[in-house]
C-alpha cells in the first residue's frame, strides 16, 4: 500500500514523494523503509484527493498542526502539497513543511509565495555553516550553490512573512552546530538543534 499519510503518537504527517534533491549522509530513509512502523517508499506522487482520502476521519481527535515531511522533499509534489494544505486550512488545522529550501533551484524559478500561503511553520534544514560542508554531507544534485540557494529561499519566506526556522542535525559536531547558530543569528532566523534519530 502506498502510504501517503502516516501517523506518528498524534500528529498527522503527509508523504508527498520520494524524490528528493539531496541524498544526506544522516538522512532518516538511509537503511529504513519507514517510520514508526509505517513504510514510506511509495510507488507513485499521490494526488491531492489521494492524500486527503488517506486522512483519519476523525481529524478532531489529532494534533492542530499536519505536517509535511515524508522519504523525499515534499516540495517536489508541490501541486498536490498546495492542495491538501488548503483543504487542511479549511479544516482548521495549521501546517508545517520540513524542507531542504532548494525549491526555487527544484522549479528555476521563485515558489516561496505558494510556500508561505500553504505552511504556517517552514522549518528549513540548514544542515550545514557553509557551502562546501553543506554538499560534502547532503550531497545535492545542485552541488554547492544549493547551500546559498536555501538561505534565499528562507530569507524570501521571511519577507513574505512566513514563521521560517532552520533546523541541524547535532551530529555534525559541536563547532559546526555553533557555527549554524552563529549564521542563523545573523539572518534572524531561529535555529532548532536536532538528534539523529
Amino acid at each position: 500500500m502506498n502510504n501517503f499519510v502516516y501517523i506518528i503518537g498524534n500528529k498527522i504527517y503527509i508523504n508527498l514523494t520520494n524524490r528528493c534533491s539531496n541524498r544526506c549522509d544522516f538522512c532518516i530513509r538511509q537503511g529504513r523503509k519507514g517510520m514508526g512502523g509505517t513504510p514510506l517508499w511509495i510507488e507513485r506522487e499521490p494526488t491531492a484527493e489521494e492524500v486527503i482520502f488517506q486522512l483519519p476521519e476523525n481529524l478532531d481527535d489529532y494534533d492542530s498542526e499536519v505536517v509535511f515531511c515524508g522519504f523525499g522533499e515534499p516540495t517536489y509534489n508541490l501541486s498536490a502539497l498546495d492542495e491538501v494544505a488548503s483543504y487542511l486550512h479549511c479544516v482548521d488545522k495549521t501546517t508545517r513543511i520540513n524542507t531542504n529550501g532548494q525549491a526555487n533551484l527544484i522549479y528555476n524559478g521563485d515558489v516561496t509565495d505558494i510556500i508561505v500561503t500553504d505552511c504556517d511553520v517552514i522549518n528549513v534544514s540548514l544542515n550545514e555553516s557553509n557551502a562546501q560542508k553543506y554538499q560534502q554531507h547532503c550531497n545535492s544534485v545542485f552541488g554547492e550553490r544549493a547551500f546559498d540557494a536555501l538561505l534565499d529561499f528562507a530569507r524570501k519566506c521571511r519577507e513574505r512573512g512566513g514563521n521560517v526556522i532552520f533546523s541541524v542535525v547535532d551530529s555534525i559536531g559541536e563547532q559546526d552546530v555553533a557555527e549554524c547558530k552563529k549564521l542563523a543569528k545573523k539572518l534572524g532566523i531561529p535555529l532548532r538543534v536536532r538528534q539523529k534519530e
